[in-house]
């Protein structure tokens, strides 16, 4: 008879021994010596706090020598195809030295290799390539995929060089790509972004102008008149942003960003 093990990750060797054990010797009857009985082994949990992650490699923080300048430049080609994964963990571990090649990759046909180039900044935290991320995020002829995604990684690395491409990207033809400048500057807090946000107000898409007046409430904690903004016009948004222009004109010189909204949640 097996005994049921007490954790689940002793199946196996409960499994192992029992496939192993129940052959016979030749000539023996059930019941003779011949006949191994499984038993189960004893099951060693491994030990607590154990930080695995503190045994990673650490990144490389020297410059980078002449071939592993080559090996970087050898590998942007392959941030596209099935070897992306591999070529991005080695671009982390050569570490932000390697930034200056990486971000070569950003004028890089391929848009695919232009989103992993942005994606493997992101990972290596590397706010040095912040420039390059604004450069692409206000670049009209890139597709809107890699502009907002260099918007985003920009933001999270150094708010306030984002502002610039805020601002470009806030007036641009394409919608979506108000829309994520929208949202994105509710996560800069800098006085620039507010009159940029309150000229969105009356964008022509509700859904860009609803992104614009939640940023600026996240931002400036301003309780404006109750408004729908659900139905509203354009015509409606026009009339509001004139709110918006007047108030901030009032405050502006002497305006501070409100500390940010601490998370009530628990752990």
């Amino acid at each position: 008879m097996i005994v049921q093990p007490r954790y689940a990750g002793s199946w196996g060797i409960v499994l192992a021994v029992a496939l192993l054990g129940m052959t016979p010797t030749l000539g023996a009857e059930p019941g003779e010596k011949g006949w191994m009985i499984p038993v189960q082994l004893p099951y060693e949990a491994p030990p607590r706090g154990q930080d695995l992650s503190a045994e990673s490699v650490p990144q490389n923080t020297k410059p980078l020598t002449d071939e592993e300048v080559r090996r970087a430049e050898a590998l942007l080609p392959l941030l596209e195809g099935k070897q992306e994964f591999w070529a991005m963990g080695e671009f982390v571990h050569l570490g932000e030295p390697a930034v200056p090649v990486l971000v070569k990759g950003l004028s890089m046909p391929g848009p695919r290799i232009r989103y992993n180039v942005i994606e493997t900044i992101s990972m290596l935290k590397a706010a040095s390539a912040v420039p390059a991320l604004v450069a692409a995020a206000k670049e009209p002829n890139e597709i809107p995929r890699v502009r907002e995604h260099a918007l985003r990684v920009a933001v999270r690395l150094d708010a306030a060089k984002a502002v610039a491409a805020i601002e470009v990207m806030g007036q641009d033809q394409n919608s979506s790509i108000r829309k994520a400048a929208a949202f994105e500057a509710r996560y800069v807090r800098e006085k620039t972004v507010v009159p940029v946000l309150i000229g969105m107000v009356a964008d022509e898409e509700r859904f860009v102008a609803l992104s614009a007046v939640q940023s600026l409430w996240i931002l400036t904690r301003h309780e404006t008149e109750f408004h729908d903004w659900e139905a509203s016009t354009k015509q409606d948004r026009q009339e509001w942003t004139v709110e918006w222009q007047e108030w901030w004109n009032g405050q502006k010189d002497s305006f501070e960003m409100p500390e940010p909204k601490r998370s009530t949640r628990t752990r």
